[in-house]
Parts: structure tokens; C-alpha cells; sequence
């Protein structure tokens, strides 16, 4: 077989790559590490870090590029024939990881390195070294006999469980479709959302306007439809994923999943998951995510229980709602703003041309870090929507390849996420340079109108391409150390950091012109943004510390089995509930995040790393947020460094001191 995947490529062969060329290749390349692992186990030489530690870290270069090729794309672009082609190579991948692991030779060698070298070693050099002994040493290399294989059987079933999760979510999601007819049924809705659902429709050859349960059809429909009754047939449809009884049901897989990381822990030595999983995070235990998750839901809990009353005192009053419900939150919070604030979300969409927006975040990076986009035509993409850009610094020399994945379709995952094809390392004396993606699910263009983002889209790009800048600019010596491959609690800063300059009239005023007129969006249009940055601050910290606390509750305990998964988050939920549960809903059986991704016990991540960007951001405010000499610091103690030194180290390095809560919650109103 002539297959593009066992070739020497630099970027990814998206044209030319057909779906019966990743098994062969993947089995291949797994047979190909395996070699390069032997070279390093029966090396005669004495264990030393370059012919052991440096060795395995370069280890399995194709197998890595071929890899993130084919999962990146069965989270973007993926079809029957790769869902099913990923539960076969799953198991595979699984089994070669614990090839590494559980081999007692290669350990042996790894171990007699690091009692010789852990303390004459430093810097990068003595991190790699403590991650990978660690690496060995947290996932069985210390087991003996049956416990080896019983681990094995563990990571093999977590592989497919974790896949299957989310292929159900996905095929929940494509099923629901909702097809209205009469003309009355969109009332409320702004003329973009019902251009979009009747271009919808057309395309599925179907007559009237479609919504569905793609982000950019929901959020709208949500936030303004006027039937009532059609929303909570929306609502009901969106928390039912992974929830209803059919093939998709991820109720026993929840268990199933829970029950598997416990097992897996307590082989290990941890009394569970979370214990295991956060000895390697800047929390470091159970215990403290509980207290910071819980302190500031004593912060936050009078704020939304106030906010909510008020909510529904306002829905109350204008349409003589009794009891507020989940589908009503959406809508009135959205009337109750336009009144508080004569603010519409509507009326900024015009000033937030995709394309513009894009070229805001551009700008923002080269202000801040001298960083060119160039758009590129000649590399593959994998759909026609991709968009690619060559990264140069100032003096013109190459910093990163850059995908960008904008709209929802049938064959990729919602939500919007950051990922790499390529992590920049230093190989044979060669920088070689990161390949990074950004894929979002944001409104599509219509037939009269171009890509027009609601305010909550633009942060996400901006949240998103924070990540990708994590990733363009590392400059480490060591792939497992460069980029994102930092703490879980600590990937987020980058991120979420970057989101704040979407609140500056400094920034907007560089994108934030009106599609028709060119006009730089008005000054009280960015007053009320910033003005309504605190409307309903205490709800939705609420609703964040409640996911952080439904994680820690699947992970943080023993797994009770006899109990349903829907009594067991009601249950973690009775602290932070406001709405009225709905019984054909759950929350879990679509936690995607922590069932699928990587944000097992690391849930709260989001609102740890927030107070490291509001206290970093309130620094940037103080320079001034363009501030060359502060931009180039953040760059070199934070984006560039990856995980080559601890992360509170980092930020110390930056900021000069800790941070403390103070900065976020006067940011959030909640002081």
C-alpha cells in the first residue's frame, strides 16, 4: 500500500490520507517505537540521561505525528469508519504505552539514572528526569506479576470506555433535529439566527427552519425565542445527550469509567483518582480543590441566590412566570441585561466580522510579541473551512504553522479546543517548529451575511488562540516538556488571560469595525460591555464551582455502584442547585471534559487558573496593556518555558509574588 502516513512528512498529508491508511500505519509505527525502545534496553553502555531519558523522549516520532493526525480528526472531521477505526487502535496504543511503562528493564535503566543523576542534574535536563521517573514510577513500573497485567486490562478498557463516551455524545447530539414550519414559532429570534436556520434546512433539502443542538443554533434560540414551549423542548433535548434510553445511553459507561480510575489508583497505591491525578498538579491534593472550590462558593453562593432572585422576580413581572426553569434562564437573563444596561448581544454581532476578529487576535499577538500571520495555500487541510498561516517574529524567522477550524458540522465534536500536530522540540541541533490548531463552533456565514460572532465567541477565540500561543512560542529542548504540556491548573493562565483584552477599548478599537460601514465599534457599546461584565458574575461562578464539584465527587471517593447516576449529581449539585431539576436531564452523561478529555479531578482548573490570570491581567493594567517590556516577561517566564520548570516557580517569575483571590473577585464583582 502506498500510504502518505509512512512517508517522511513534515505537515500533515490531510489530500492525500484515506481511512484504510491509519490502521496499517499507526500498527507500523507502534512496531517502528517498539524498535528505537529496544536500542535503548539493550544499549551496553552504562544508563546515562542522553542514551536513556533524552532517547525516550525522542522516542516514537511518527507514531506521535500519525496519532495526533488521526485523533485530531476523529474530534473535527470524523465519520463511522474512523469512530470504529479509533476503538480498534485505542486498545493498541494503550497496550504499547504500558509496554513502556511496565517493562522492568527499561525502569531498571531509568531508575539507576535518576539515583545518579537527580541531583547533579539541572534545569530542563533534571525536570525531564523527575517526569519521566515519575512517568515509570505512578504508572506500575513498581508493580509486580498480576498487578502488572491487571493494569494493563484496566488502561485497555478506560481506552475504548473513555472513546465510546464521547462518540455517544456526538451521535445524541446528530440525531435531535428540530424542524419548525410556522413563521410564529420565531418569534424573538433576530433575523441572523432565522436566515441561519432556514440555510439549514435548505441544506438537509427540508422546508422551514431547522435548529439543532450546535452551539450557534442553540445559544440564539435559547437566548430569544419567544415560545416557551419550544425552548424546553430544546433545553430537554440539549441535557439529554448521553441520558435517553437508546444505543447512546453513557449512564454504565459513567460507572464504568469511575469505577476503572479507582481500581487504577488504589493498584498504584492512591486512595483515588483524584489523589493519584493531582500529586502532579499545583493543588497537589483532594483536599485543598475541595477548600478553594468551597471558599469560593461561600463567596459566591449570597451573589447568585441574589441574582437569581431577581431573575425571576423580572420574569415574574413581565410575563408572569411562577417558577424560573432552565429554559428560561437564557431568555430573561438576556431581557433583564438589555434593561440594566440597554444592551443587546445582538447589537455588537455586526462589529464582530469573524474575519475581523481573527485578524484582532493577530494584531493583539503582534503588539504584544512582535508575531505575523501569514496565510499559507499550498499545505493539505482536511476540509475546505480550515484556514492555515505561516508565524514569523519580527525578524522574519519561522515561529509556527497555524490551523484554524471555525464552524460546526456534522463530523465534529461541540465545544471549541485547542491541539498540535507537531510540538516544537530541539532534535540533532534543529528547532524544530510547532504545528498548532484552534477548532471552534462558531455561526456560520449565511447567504446574505458573513460570519457575524456574538461578544461570548470573540472570547473564545480569543481564549482559544491564547492556548495556540502557548504552544507557537514554546522553546524547550524536550517535546514532553514544550508547549501546553504543563500542570492542568496551570494550562488555562495563557488562555484565559487572553480573553481580557477583548474588554479594552485599546483592543477593540483594532477590530471591532462594523461589517457594512467600517465604523470602529462605539465607545458605549465597550462602557457597556464592560458594565455588564459582572451581570450575573455569582450565578456563573455558581455554575463553575458546581462542575468542579460534580468532578471531584466522581473521582475524589469510592465509586458507588448501587447508586443512579442521576441521584448521585443531584446529590453533588444540592449545594449550587437554583433551577428546578429537570428528570429527563443529565449533566454528566455529557461531561465531556471530564469522561473523555483530560479534565478528570482538574474541573477546577478553570477557576484556579482565573485567579492567576485576573491577578496577572490586573499587572498588565497597571503597565499598561501593551506594554513591551511587560508582553516580552510574560513570554519568556510563562509561554515559552512549557513545563520545564514548576508553574508557580513561572508565574512568581513573571508577577514578582503569589497571587491571591483578591484580584478575581474584584474583577467578578464578588468583593
Amino acid at each position: 500500500m502506498n500510504n502518505p502516513l509512512l512517508k517522511d512528512f513534515d505537515t500533515p498529508p490531510f489530500e492525500k490520507i484515506e481511512n484504510t491508511h491509519y490502521f496499517p500505519a499507526i500498527e507500523a509505527s507502534i512496531l517502528e517505537a517498539k524498535k528505537e525502545i529496544a536500542v535503548i534496553i539493550n544499549n551496553d553502555d552504562k544508563p546515562t540521561f542522553a542514551n536513556t531519558i533524552e532517547a525516550l523522549d525522542y522516542a516514537g516520532k511518527q507514531l506521535s505525528k500519525i496519532t495526533s493526525i488521526f485523533f485530531n480528526l476523529n474530534s473535527a472531521e470524523t465519520n463511522d469508519e474512523i469512530q470504529n477505526i479509533a476503538q480498534e487502535v485505542s486498545p493498541l496504543l494503550s497496550e504499547f504505552k504500558n509496554d513502556i511503562t511496565l517493562n522492568k528493564e527499561l525502569f531498571l535503566r531509568v531508575e539507576k539514572v535518576y539515583q545518579l543523576g537527580i541531583d547533579s542534574l539541572e534545569g530542563e535536563q533534571k525536570r525531564l528526569l523527575e517526569k519521566h521517573y515519575k512517568s515509570f514510577t505512578r504508572n506500575g513500573a513498581l508493580l509486580e506479576g498480576e498487578k502488572k497485567e491487571q493494569l494493563r486490562e484496566i488502561d485497555k478498557e478506560l481506552s475504548q470506555k473513555t472513546l465510546q463516551f464521547g462518540q455517544n455524545i456526538l451521535a445524541d447530539a446528530n440525531a435531535f433535529e428540530m424542524l419548525l414550519t410556522d413563521k410564529d414559532d420565531l418569534k424573538g429570534l433576530p433575523e441572523g439566527a432565522i436566515e441561519a436556520a432556514e440555510q439549514l434546512a435548505k441544506q438537509k433539502d427540508k422546508e422551514g427552519w431547522l435548529v439543532t443542538l450546535d452551539y450557534p443554533s442553540y445559544i440564539p434560540f435559547m437566548k430569544y425565542a419567544d415560545n416557551r414551549a419550544l425552548r424546553k423542548k430544546l433545553s430537554l433535548a440539549f441535557g439529554a445527550k448521553g441520558f435517553q434510553q437508546n444505543e447512546f445511553n453513557n449512564e454504565q459507561l459513567i460507572k464504568d469509567i469511575v469505577r476503572l480510575r479507582y481500581e487504577r489508583a488504589v493498584l498504584l497505591g492512591y486512595e483515588s483518582h483524584a489523589h493519584f491525578t493531582l500529586e502532579e498538579r499545583m493543588a497537589k491534593t483532594a483536599d485543598s480543590v475541595t477548600s478553594f472550590l468551597n471558599d469560593l462558593l461561600d463567596k459566591s453562593l449570597p451573589f447568585a441566590k441574589k441574582e437569581f432572585q431577581e431573575l425571576e422576580n423580572y420574569a415574574k413581572k413581565l410575563d408572569g412566570i411562577d417558577q424560573l426553569q432552565k429554559w428560561d434562564g437564557a431568555y430573561y437573563s438576556e431581557k433583564l441585561k438589555q434593561e440594566l444596561f440597554s444592551f443587546d448581544d445582538e447589537i455588537l454581532k455586526p462589529f464582530f466580522k469573524l474575519e475581523n476578529v481573527l485578524e484582532g487576535a493577530f494584531t493583539v499577538a503582534n503588539k504584544l510579541f512582535d508575531l505575523t500571520f501569514t496565510e499559507n495555500h499550498t499545505v493539505d487541510k482536511y476540509h475546505k473551512d480550515v484556514i492555515v498561516y505561516d508565524v514569523t517574529d519580527e525578524a522574519g524567522n519561522y515561529v509556527s504553522l497555524f490551523y484554524a477550524d471555525f464552524f460546526p458540522r456534522e463530523g465534529k465534536r461541540a465545544g471549541a479546543w485547542m491541539t498540535s500536530y507537531k510540538s516544537q522540540q530541539i532534535f540533532e541541533g534543529n528547532n524544530e517548529r510547532p504545528q498548532v490548531s484552534i477548532v471552534c463552533n462558531f455561526t456560520k456565514p449565511t447567504e446574505t451575511k458573513p460570519s457575524l460572532l456574538t461578544f461570548n465567541e470573540v472570547t473564545t477565540l480569543f481564549h482559544e488562540f491564547g492556548h495556540a500561543l502557548h504552544g507557537m512560542l514554546a522553546n524547550t529542548t524536550y517535546p514532553s516538556l514544550s508547549g501546553t504540556s504543563v500542570y492542568w491548573d496551570f494550562v488555562e493562565l495563557p488562555s484565559q488571560v487572553m480573553e481580557n483584552w477583548c474588554y479594552e477599548k485599546e483592543a477593540l478599537a483594532l477590530f471591532a469595525r462594523h461589517y457594512e460601514t467600517d465604523e470602529v465599534i462605539p465607545m458605549e457599546y465597550v462602557e457597556k460591555i464592560k458594565a455588564a461584565t459582572t451581570f450575573q458574575e455569582g450565578m456563573a461562578t455558581l455554575r463553575q464551582i458546581s462542575f468542579g464539584l460534580l468532578d471531584m465527587a466522581w473521582h475524589a471517593n469510592k465509586p458507588q455502584n448501587e447508586v443512579s447516576v442521576k441521584d448521585f449529581e443531584k446529590n453533588a449539585f444540592s449545594k449550587t442547585q437554583l433551577y428546578p431539576d429537570a428528570s429527563e436531564n443529565c449533566m454528566s452523561t455529557a461531561f465531556a471534559h471530564i469522561f473523555q478529555g483530560g479534565y478528570s479531578s482538574g474541573y477546577y482548573s478553570y477557576k484556579w487558573a482565573e485567579v492567576l490570570d485576573a491577578d496577572a491581567f490586573a499587572y498588565f493594567k497597571e503597565e499598561g496593556i501593551f506594554n513591551k517590556s511587560l508582553a516580552k516577561k510574560f513570554k519568556e517566564t510563562v509561554l515559552t518555558k512549557g513545563g520545564t520548570i514548576d508553574p508557580m516557580q513561572l508565574y512568581v517569575s513573571f508577577r514578582g509574588t503569589t497571587p491571591t483571590n483578591d484580584a478575581l473577585l474584584k474583577r467578578s464583582g464578588l468583593k
